[in-house]
């Protein structure tokens, strides 16, 4: 701690030497800005957050147009616990600096940790798009954004996006996948089947990719056989996996097994709570005559998602009857 605290005077010492050298080039108004900044920085690298926002604060008062300092105090806000005052900073800084990325993924985690979930992606969102214009070869990035479009189901930005990585990395089997999870979304089965297949040659044992595949072949009620080997394959790489036994279960539906359906469905929701499990467990139970059972899991279902029309169709069929 002693060395520490003697580096950063040496390192205060040499930025007032500096200053002062440079001070007949300054005005006033930036000297002080300066000299306020300088001693912010040496009270958070000290830990003593309460002085550091004070001096930010003041070098504000000089210089409101520094975004780097509004960021910082920001940052000395969320170490003291005042939320709302760090949005504030983050906003003043996004708004003198629209292209920068650290403010927004600041925001976005505020906004995240307090569960608004919308501002959180979208902040994220235009981050992310700021970063890819700074480091337009950074795969990584490129990633992340895709995934925040998939979240908010953009899919043809999503595509875009995973397009661009394979441009810079035409055997990168993730990008195959998630872009087949875009195509998907935007209603081409054709063009998701193809990519991940083309996932599949250049990474056989991707669980995500079996289970997706061996589902959709499931749906159009073709290639059972084939099917079935993925989802058993994926099960095996990953046991516990809801979706994976969701899958088999749904399987054993097309086939006509529903008892065996029905027990690979309930262990899926013992795994975890999904919409799509609890309709399906509605469809099982609808065939087996249980109609309250399929009912309650329908109501379930859309409870978790208010958009299945499909479900909602079937529940307005059946109470019908």
């Amino acid at each position: 701690m002693v060395f520490k605290f003697k580096m950063q005077w040496v390192l205060f010492c040499l930025l007032l030497t500096l200053f002062n050298t440079r001070a007949l080039a300054l005005d006033n108004n930036t000297k002080s800005a300066l000299g306020h900044y300088i001693m912010a920085v040496m009270y958070d690298d000290l830990g003593e957050t309460s002085k550091a926002i004070q001096e930010y604060k003041k070098s504000l008062r000089f210089d409101s147009q520094n975004a780097l300092a509004h960021f910082n105090l920001a940052v000395s806000y969320i170490k003291n616990n005042q939320t709302p005052e760090a949005e504030k900073e983050l906003n003043q800084a996004i708004e003198i600096s629209p292209e920068s990325v650290e403010p927004r993924a600041l925001l976005a985690l505020l906004y995240s940790s307090q569960q608004k979930v919308d501002l959180a992606a979208r902040e994220y969102e235009v981050a992310l798009e700021n970063a890819t214009h700074l480091e337009p070869r950074n795969i990584g990035i490129y990633k992340d954004l895709g995934a925040v479009y998939l979240q908010q189901k953009k899919f043809e930005a999503a595509q875009k996006t995973y397009q661009l990585v394979l441009d810079i990395t035409p055997l990168d089997p993730e990008a195959y996948f998630y872009l087949a999870h875009s195509y998907y979304g935007l209603k081409n089965k054709n063009a998701a089947i193809r990519y991940l297949k083309k996932t599949l040659e250049l990474k056989p044992d991707y669980a995500e990719a079996l289970n997706y595949l061996g589902y959709l072949y499931v749906e159009e009620g073709r290639n059972l056989g084939k099917s079935e080997a993925m989802i058993r394959k994926a099960l095996e790489i990953d046991p516990d996996n809801g979706a994976y036994v969701d899958s088999l279960g749904w399987l054993y539906f097309k086939k006509g097994k529903l008892k065996e359906a029905k027990r690979e469905l309930e262990k899926a929701n013992k795994l975890m709570e999904d919409p799509v499990i609890y309709d399906h467990l509605g469809d099982v139970c609808f065939k087996l005559g249980d109609k309250a059972g399929a009912e309650l899991n329908w109501q379930k279902a859309l409870k978790m998602d208010p958009g299945l029309e499909k479900v909602s169709e079937k529940l307005t069929g059946i109470n019908k009857k």
